[in-house]
């Protein structure tokens, strides 16, 4: 039966981190190629939304790195962590190439760069590049950041709690991280990359202040809801993997 245990481990690992990982780098992808407007009204006041397309897979990646603190341990964890670098680092690297290399897009005589067509834009693939670039060049440092301060946060609620309370580490580690995580982003993505649809009549921190309230607000309400089917994967996974009480596989 052991045996039996340790390929379900094995599987249930390699299907979280995977969803993790693809996760990862499609966000990196889309990052800022769209901001969504999801500003709504309450009371006749108006409430300000705006988040880019690559924070909706987002929380998808704290729900993961949750449950694989929560059954396989904090150093899995945070060697997935590492692995997702290395994914970041492989993105940038494929999208370099693909730059870098011959292709059929006339060039400027001067730079040596894909030119402009007469809408002033780039090629597809140079415009999802230069957006890729910014995100993933904010993203990395962010990321690092928010997902180890995650990881540790949740094993030191579990820690303070005796295994108990899930709902706490799993609120607790996010509410904090993402703080972290939103406001690194949105500052690196706007005075580093500059691709952040600011307007230049406005001043400058209360419109980042929006996007940072934003991201942080929808990754919460995210999280929140994530908590249930926590709960019901952490049930369902515990005996399924053979594990009691708060043990985790080894």
């Amino acid at each position: 039966m052991l045996a039996v245990y340790q390929k379900r481990r094995e599987r249930v690992f390699l299907i979280l981190s995977g969803v993790f990982l693809c996760t990862l780098a499609l966000l990196n992808v889309l990052g800022i190629s769209r901001f969504l407007d999801l500003s709504f009204s309450i009371f006749g006041i108006d409430i300000p939304m705006v988040v880019a397309v690559g924070v909706l897979p987002y929380p998808v990646t704290f729900m993961c790195t949750d449950l694989i603190s929560e059954l396989f341990g904090e150093k899995k964890a945070r060697d997935m962590v590492w692995v997702g670098l290395l994914l970041n680092i492989w993105v940038i690297f494929l999208l370099w190439l693909g730059g870098v290399l011959p292709g059929f897009e006339p060039l400027d005589a001067v730079s040596g760069l894909p030119m402009v067509d007469e809408a002033g834009r780039l090629p597809v693939f140079f415009e999802v590049r230069q957006l890729a670039f910014g995100a993933v060049a904010a993203s990395m440092v962010a990321y690092l950041i928010a997902q180890f301060c995650d990881v540790r946060l949740y094993h030191f609620w579990k820690n303070l709690t005796g295994g108990k309370h899930l709902w706490l580490r799993n609120n607790g580690s996010t509410m904090i991280s993402q703080i972290v995580d939103t406001t690194a982003v949105i500052l690196i993505t706007h005075f580093y990359a500059h691709a952040l649809p600011i307007s230049a009549d406005e001043p400058i921190w209360p419109q980042l202040m929006v996007f940072i309230a934003s991201g942080y607000v929808f990754k919460l309400v995210v999280a929140a809801a994530d908590t249930g089917p926590i709960y019901l994967a952490v049930r369902y996974l515990r005996p399924y993997l053979g594990l009691r009480g708060t043990e985790e596989a080894r």
